[in-house]
């Protein structure tokens, strides 16, 4: 009899995923999709968002695909409770929604990104790597919609942050979905520099993650 092969210890972790969407064959679709990346887990679905907060708590995934409209609780409200028990856990909003309001609540509730479903099915996967990473994904279109929201008019009464140059180069980079060793190359800089920057960047838009510093830099018309 051959023995069996002995586990690759050098094989890369798989991005474990739980589904949450109240549509039965929308979440059977991306149960499907993600299934067949080599890299990514479906350890569990959810079609509520109080079970998307149970399910959360009691699989601990890396990373939880939400719908925001859900019965009983929105989407928003169970990433907020899963990102309060779970720092660690990160959420990507996928949904059909990109009204400002819905975006800014779910970035607001700890959202790291925000797609849409009819994003193409490789888009959906680099968003789901990318904010396992712990970078930003965000769809172009709310993007757009996110500057066109917070741009503040001249009067407001917003405190004064200035960035350096070099700290909006990569905040810019940031915002574009780049990871910091890419941000390094594309800067010709050290990552540990990059690294440097970005503390600086949180320290003075007084935010604590790369989603945060995004809006926020929006916010004060610094992106």
């Amino acid at each position: 009899m051959t023995p069996a092969a002995a586990p690759d210890e050098h094989a890369t972790p798989r991005i474990r995923v739980l589904v949450a969407d109240d549509h039965p064959i929308v979440r059977g679709g991306i149960v499907a999709l993600l299934d067949a990346a080599d890299d990514v887990e479906v350890v569990g679905t959810a079609s509520t968002g109080l079970e998307a907060v149970e399910r959360a708590l009691a699989l601990t995934p890396d990373l939880v695909l939400m719908d925001l409209r859900m019965p009983g609780i929105d989407g928003d409200e169970a990433t907020a409770r899963i990102r309060s028990a779970l720092p660690e856990t990160r959420v990507l909003v996928l949904t059909t929604y990109e009204s400002d309001d819905a975006i800014l609540r779910a970035i607001e509730a700890g959202a790291t990104g925000y797609l849409l479903k009819a994003a193409p099915e490789a888009e959906v996967l680099a968003g789901v790597r990318a904010v396992a990473r712990g970078e930003v994904a965000l769809a172009p279109s709310i993007a757009a919609a996110l500057v066109t929201h917070v741009a503040r008019p001249a009067a407001s009464a917003e405190p004064v942050v200035t960035l350096s140059p070099r700290e909006s180069q990569v905040l810019a980079l940031v915002a574009q979905g780049f990871s910091n060793p890419r941000i390094a190359r594309e800067l010709l800089l050290g990552e540990a520099t990059v690294k440097t920057h970005l503390l600086h960047v949180f320290e003075k838009l007084e935010v604590s993650d790369r989603t945060r510093a995004v809006t926020r830099a929006m916010e004060l018309g610094l992106l």
